[in-house]
């Protein structure tokens, strides 16, 4: 922070938000790591980012600007130099005859306004935004913004697409990678390539929900498509067929490994990566977010020496993650774990993976049976798809083998119902399955602007039916760090059944699914909608959340009970 007039530190102390105390340690601090206060003070934990801006907001009346809200034109962004935005943290987006609107994460640097300034030519009037949306406005215009227009003023022709698809310098290949890199930056879990019929829509999947990032030309289409294709080893000239493909990318944060899936549209070639990225795995059972019923029932479940345990849940739900964290927690040099997947999403240590190779004739009913010749102690199979998967599963389970797989089914007990239709036999089933977890995923509420919201009077009687009597909840109210949605990061919701001799005698009367839930009931399991209501009382999640990924369990469980 600037030394220059009025110091954050002794504005902060005023305000008596900070001790001086405080303030003599992150000063101190600051000389060792170099760091920003406003940064350290909130890498300490003193306030948030949020906090910090409506300290500086109602203090000095400098304004607090969302910038998701202002329409930005790139002319102006560039009217600062990307060394000095990155350095200064400083995005202009406004122009008014000689004073330019700049939004800062740090208004009171001096230095900086100074060399702002000199640079621009133009009187400087900050504003403060925070960090996280800085950041990315500045990756979104100077990175992005500058490739899109070098490559519109240069389309290369037909004849020359692959060239310009291959060339290192090539405008093309720096924007593909550059939409990656922010992807992965943005903690994008899946890029879409959307074909319209008069632009490409750019969308990023963050947190579970899909948000437009940009809007291209169509004409700009069959480059991106053809960058990723070549990128994934695909066929650049086949536009009809799906295709599916792998890269690895380097990027400044590390290697990326991302899946490519295309697929012809009416509009073009719809392209999707999957970024699987290794850092951000979970690979540990404390991480999965289990209540502390659940991680016990979960932790007794894998640690049983055979049977089969299925996690069930839509695509998407973070069931092969569970799986990864558990065998993980399994792995040693006393165990042979082997795994059959489809894809092998992250490499794990001393656990032998598979790779199904359909068109080899390599299906996870071949490579399982292959697996049972290797002398295995535990089983990962990606997925139960079909009867002869499923009799292989069962015969490894009754062998004496421990099985981990996933059905896709809306709750833990359809996933029985699931299997006798498959055609397996309910007295294998009742006999091979020892435990059944079913997983949804709900967005976390982000931390930098979580409030306290009143209740409603339909929410407190809906809680309150079901025992729940909070007087109040938490939201998000919208911040730069979270994209304004109130939520940043996601955690998973869990049923966790072990069958017990009761859940045994009704799968071989065949009984039905409501049947179960009711008995699930009648012992105290806990359901999926329990665990995230308990997860809203403890300030993670909100309530819209969990009736978002629950409600048709909660309908299903009540049908259950009156029956």
């Amino acid at each position: 922070m600037s030394e220059e007039k009025k110091r954050l530190g002794d504005i902060l102390v005023e305000a008596k938000h900070l001790s001086q105390a405080q303030v003599d340690e992150i000063l101190l601090l600051q000389k060792t790591t170099k760091e920003r206060f406003g940064d350290l003070i909130i890498k300490k934990g003193y306030l948030t980012e949020t906090q910090l801006i409506e300290v500086l907001e109602f203090q000095l009346g400098i304004p607090h600007v969302l910038l998701y809200r202002v329409e930005i034109d790139s002319s102006i962004v560039h009217l600062v130099a990307e060394g000095l935005a990155r350095r200064f943290l400083a995005f202009a987006f406004r122009r008014t005859k000689n004073r330019l609107t700049v939004a800062m994460n740090d208004p009171l640097d001096f230095y900086a306004l100074e060399e702002l300034r000199i640079s621009t030519g133009f009187s400087i009037d900050p504003v403060i935004a925070s960090k996280s949306e800085i950041e990315m406005f500045i990756d979104r215009y100077y990175g992005l913004q500058e490739s899109v227009d070098e490559l519109l003023a240069a389309a290369p022709k037909e004849e020359t697409l692959v060239d310009a698809v291959t060339a290192s310098d090539s405008p093309i290949v720096r924007l593909v990678s550059q939409f990656i890199s922010h992807a992965v930056t943005q903690r994008a879990s899946d890029i879409h390539i959307d074909p319209r019929e008069s632009s490409v829509l750019i969308r990023y999947r963050i947190d579970g929900i899909l948000r437009t990032e940009q809007s291209l030309p169509r004409s700009m289409h069959p480059m991106i498509a053809a960058r990723i294709k070549i990128m994934a080893g695909l066929n650049i000239a086949e536009r009809r067929l799906p295709q599916d493909g792998r890269m690895q990318v380097e990027l400044d944060v590390g290697s990326i490994d991302v899946r490519v899936s295309t697929m012809a549209t009416l509009h073009g070639e719809k392209c999707v990566l999957r970024l699987l990225d290794a850092r951000n795995a979970v690979l540990s059972l404390s991480l999965l977010g289990m209540s502390e019923q659940n991680a016990a029932r979960f932790k007794d479940l894998i640690s049983l020496p055979n049977g089969i345990v299925l996690l069930t849940g839509p695509t998407g739900s973070g069931k092969t993650s569970t799986l990864y964290a558990a065998l993980q927690s399994l792995a040693g040099p006393d165990k042979n774990i082997v795994t059959i997947e489809d894809p092998v999403e992250y490499s794990l240590p001393e656990i032998n993976q598979v790779q199904v190779q359909s068109g080899i004739g390599m299906t996870f009913a071949r490579g399982l049976r292959a697996i049972l010749r290797q002398d295995p102690d535990v089983i990962m199979v990606g997925e139960i798809r079909d009867r002869e998967t499923a009799e292989v599963a069962v015969r490894a389970a009754l062998t004496g083998h421990l099985v981990f797989s996933t059905l896709h089914t809306n709750d833990a007990v359809s996933s029985v119902t699931r299997l006798i239709d498959m055609g397996i036999e309910p007295f294998l089933v009742a006999s091979s399955i020892v435990g059944l977890v079913s997983q949804r995923l709900v967005r976390k509420i982000c931390e930098t602007c979580k409030t306290e919201e009143p209740l409603n009077r339909s929410e407190a009687t809906w809680l309150n039916e079901r025992g729940y009597h909070p007087t109040h909840l938490l939201k998000g109210s919208g911040c730069g760090n979270c994209h304004m949605t109130g939520y940043r990061g996601r955690i998973a919701l869990h049923e966790v059944v072990r069958l017990d001799d009761s859940l045994r005698e009704l799968i071989l009367k065949r009984q039905s699914d409501a049947v179960y839930r009711k008995q699930l009931s009648a012992i105290g399991n806990l359901t999926i909608l329990q665990d995230g209501l308990d997860k809203v009382m403890q300030g993670m999640t909100t309530l819209a959340e969990v009736l978002r990924v629950c409600m048709r369990d909660e309908l299903d469980g009540a049908q259950g009970r009156e029956q």
